[in-house]
């Protein structure tokens, strides 16, 4: 059973990706790397709810979705549905405006991201794969 449908996107710009810094205090997943995202609520579309996440927690407007998505995951034992997709286009300047949820948020080239800690360890591969296109 799906109790949590999470929806997330990597902006990609050149050859530096997004990512966000859970803050330590969080109860899910603190104190690593992550994408910007978030739930999905009630009768909501998850293309309307990652514009909606995106706009609250970065200050931009996503333009849309480079294609499919990169990662689909379903943990039955926890009840997470994650999406996640890549995109190039957004409008705005891009700012942390939840910083009680990432208290950092960073662009990192590919030999930037060995280092770091994610929220899931296949996260890396996921990455690296991605600044290799």
């Amino acid at each position: 059973m799906t109790d949590h449908r999470v929806v997330a996107v990597i902006l990609r710009q050149a050859d530096q990706l997004l990512l966000c810094h859970r803050a330590p205090s969080r109860r899910s997943y603190p104190d690593v790397w992550d994408f910007a995202g978030g739930h999905v609520e009630p009768e909501e579309r998850p293309e309307d709810a990652l514009r909606r996440e995106i706009a609250e927690e970065l200050g931009v407007e996503l333009e849309g979705v480079d294609g499919a998505p990169v990662l689909h995951r379903l943990l039955n034992d926890t009840g997470l549905d994650l999406t996640v997709w890549v995109s190039r286009r957004w409008r705005g300047k891009i700012a942390n405006r939840q910083p009680e949820e990432h208290d950092a948020i960073e662009w990192f080239g590919r030999g930037q991201l060995a280092g770091l800690r994610f929220a899931d360890p296949s996260y890396l591969g996921l990455l690296q794969g991605l600044l290799s296109e």
